[in-house]
């Protein structure tokens, strides 16, 4: 048996030369003779076992080995010839739909004579695209399964039915056309989805978002109401960043009764438990992130110490995520040495509500306000003059150390566990376009989200009031804030790129993005109406490192600089171009007067002056934008593997690699491997210079209005002013986050996959 195996997949890949996208049937017919079980399952251990660096190509063998078994089985349970491929696509939305699968409205939304229209342009062809650890992926995590865990979708029926659904409420004599685009988009894989829409979309349960962020109101009430919309939106599925600089700190007073504050770490560590209990839709425990400022007192009072193994473990949250959320003035003070260069800036540190109980700050409403709700601009020093007048108030308690003993324990924190991630507050701010509804020097983002990559505006949930209705009903009301929504989806850069279609491919983007936000189902109101207030969506790029080796361009070099700002340039362009066409066909969002779109600043700051640029502004003054954010760049690690390229804008891990998961280990190259790509592949992650890796995305986060999932990559040896000297440049080179900082002597650190869009 094994030689018969063996003469099988030689007679296979003899056909299959050194061709790397597959555009034909022979693998499967090849294969077909091989009816047991057993022996197909042995055939794609042997293929899986040939991929080295010597013979990349075997990923094809594997991935059309694993569709074989994709078709008979689908073929088996729905009832049709395995030959054929793929079924009827009406009877799978038909069955689907009626054991409650499938949304109901994808038949009442379309006729079957439209259904079989669609059916006729599915086209099996696109699936020899796949390499396999992209198909297994597709298949094991996103194809549509019946209560049993059997598979009945087939790649490209997923595809389409992403596209129906996106495009359900689009006008009736467009949207089969729109369909067509967005399935022509996803089937040659120039673009993916989020996870959670790559999951979810069409489907009866789960919703489209990939994460949330939420500001905790510092009251009882608050801090338990979201934990509670905490809770809910882990169990649909999504990520969420969570800011904690309003809670008063420990030994602060409580209703004037002095020192019986416990301070935020009790109340993060119930967060943690919320973050274990509560899974995402039963495939992972959630995923938290959470954000105190570097000038919140309990910030080296147990906050950067929650996931570190040293210490009390009563104080601990090793499953939650951390991150700082730091001012340009704490930098600054970084930088403060005596004459023998000893760093001897002084930071000083304050409880938020003792804060406001002093300084009697208020805004225009009387609402007290901290140090928190301020930021400097680029002249005016709001941040900085609040900072000091507190500094100097002699009767406001803080704590004081030297700054660079914190930065000292957040350095050490992230080479002992990644995080936390560094969140600079006043580039953030500096660069809203929607800053307007705050107000001038006002704090609009307080922190991001659990990738780092959205900066939208931010507001606390509070409690009205709370009354009996006439049937005895015990009635909470609560004032909604602005409860962030993260809406991503992705360019596969390699793909798009280099046959030229970007302009095509980012204005159906947009368009399934923005639908995105009318159809999602979100259980927690508030994030509900932030949603549709700002309809903020995330284009984002992968493929990044792949792209440059195609190119012939070393990471290392000047002109993957220039390469990313002109390229990302463009990108920026064909997305705001398409936001003002879907403005103009549907309305702009609603906070777009007065907003920079509006105004102009925004294409000032960027310093965009050309021919094509100034007409672009002109029409966005004119009518508008639909999206009041537009562009974010996600991890996007599993997707980026479906699309068959290298993670978001990081460089390669390895040439070759084990790629090992709960329920699969096998072994993957880098994409696109020959004798060309791999001098540009060979210097990978742990051995580039992570100053390159700054200037590369300084010149991509000028074109990006919200952030970017940015890793640093260390050696555990690294001195801490080598690492010190990397958080200074990329603070300087105006990065507004970075994520992890990913040491050599880190095991693999467990991400959230919902931002993998």
């Amino acid at each position: 048996m094994k030689t018969q195996i063996k003469t099988t997949i030689e007679s296979i890949i003899q056909e299959v030369g050194q061709i790397y996208h597959l555009q034909t049937n022979f693998l499967l017919e090849s294969i077909s003779g091989l009816e047991e079980e057993n022996q197909r399952e042995q055939a794609l251990h042997f293929a899986l076992n040939q991929i080295s660096l010597e013979e990349p190509n075997w990923t094809y063998v594997a991935a059309q080995m694993y569709l074989h078994k994709l078709y008979q089985d689908a073929a088996k349970v729905r009832g049709y010839e395995a030959k054929k491929k793929y079924g009827s696509f009406y009877s799978l939305v038909d069955h689907l739909a009626e054991i409650g699968i499938y949304e109901q409205n994808l038949l009442q939304s379309y006729s079957k004579e439209e259904i079989e229209e669609l059916e006729s342009i599915i086209d099996p062809q696109k699936d020899h695209l796949f390499q396999y650890i992209g198909l297994f992926l597709l298949a094991d995590r996103y194809l549509a399964k019946d209560y049993q865990g059997t598979i009945y979708e087939l790649p490209q029926e997923r595809f389409m039915i992403i596209s129906m659904f996106l495009m359900m409420n689009e006008d009736k004599e467009k949207r089969i056309s729109y369909i067509k685009e967005a399935y022509w988009a996803l089937s040659h894989l120039h673009m993916t989805v989020a996870t959670p829409t790559l999951a979810n979309a069409g489907k009866r349960v789960g919703q489209l978002s990939s994460c949330f962020i939420d500001t905790v109101d510092d009251s009882l009430d608050g801090i338990y109401l979201n934990n509670w919309d905490v809770a809910r939106l882990s169990k649909d599925g999504g990520g969420l960043g969570l800011y904690y600089g309003k809670v008063r700190a420990l030994g602060s007073d409580i209703k004037k009764f002095k020192g019986n504050s416990s301070g935020i770490v009790p109340w993060i560590r119930q967060i943690n438990n919320t973050a274990v209990s509560v899974d995402q839709l039963g495939q992972r425990q959630g995923a938290i992130a959470v954000y105190l400022d570097i000038f919140h007192k309990d910030i080296m009072n147990g906050f950067l110490d929650l996931k570190t193994n040293n210490g009390d473990e009563r104080r601990k949250a090793h499953d939650i995520f951390t991150g700082v959320s730091i001012p340009d003035l704490f930098m600054e003070t970084l930088e403060e040495k005596d004459e023998s260069g000893r760093s001897i800036g002084e930071w000083h540190t304050f409880c938020p509500h003792q804060v406001k109980q002093m300084m009697g700050w208020k805004d225009e409403n009387g609402t007290s306000l901290g140090l928190e709700d301020f930021y400097d601009e680029n002249d005016e020093k709001y941040f900085t003059e609040k900072y000091m007048e507190a500094v100097h108030h002699p009767l406001l308690p803080r704590k004081t150390y030297r700054a660079m003993d914190i930065m000292t324990r957040i350095m050490v924190s992230q080479l002992e566990t990644g995080t936390p991630y560094m969140f600079y507050r006043d580039e953030v701010n500096r660069q809203n376009p929607n800053k307007h509804v705050f107000g001038k020097g006002r704090t609009a983002i307080f922190c991001s989200n659990l990738c780092t990559e959205i900066a939208q505006n931010m507001s606390a949930t509070t409690i009205v009031k709370e009354y009996k209705d006439d049937e005895g009903n015990i009635v909470i009301v609560r004032k909604p804030g602005d409860f962030v929504v993260c809406n991503l989806s992705s360019i596969n850069l390699p793909s798009a790129f280099r046959l030229n279609v970007l302009p095509r491919l980012i204005k159906i983007q947009m368009r399934m993005l923005d639908n995105a936000i009318d159809l999602n189902s979100l259980s927690v109101g508030q994030a509900d109406a932030t949603n549709k207030k700002y309809r903020a969506v995330g284009l984002g790029t992968f493929g990044w490192h792949h792209l440059l080796a195609l190119e012939g361009i070393y990471w290392e070099s000047e002109d993957a600089v220039t390469f990313a700002d002109e390229l990302y340039e463009d990108i920026a362009f064909y997305t705001i171009q398409s936001s003002m066409e879907i403005a103009k066909e549907k309305g702009a969002y609603q906070c777009f007067k007065g907003s920079q779109w509006q105004t102009g600043e925004y294409f000032k700051q960027k310093n965009y002056t050309s021919e094509r640029w100034m007409k672009l502004q002109k029409d966005v003054s004119g009518y508008g934008v639909r999206n009041g954010w537009m562009m974010a760049i996600a991890p996007n690690s599993s997707t980026a593997k479906i699309g068959g390229s290298t993670d978001g804008i990081d460089p390669l891990y390895a040439v070759e690699y084990a790629e090992e998961k709960k329920n699969f280990k096998f072994k993957v190259t880098a994409p696109d491997l020959n004798h060309n790509t791999y001098n540009y592949y060979r210097k990978t992650r742990h051995f580039l210079d992570q100053h390159w890796s700054i200037k590369q995305n300084a010149a991509r986060q000028r074109h990006i209005d919200q952030g970017i999932s940015f890793n640093l990559y260390v050696h555990h040896t690294i001195k801490a002013k080598e690492l010190l000297n990397l958080h200074l440049e990329a603070w300087k080179q105006g990065l507004k986050t970075t994520y992890y900082i990913r040491s050599t002597s880190q095991g693999e650190l467990v991400e959230c996959e919902a931002c993998h869009s």
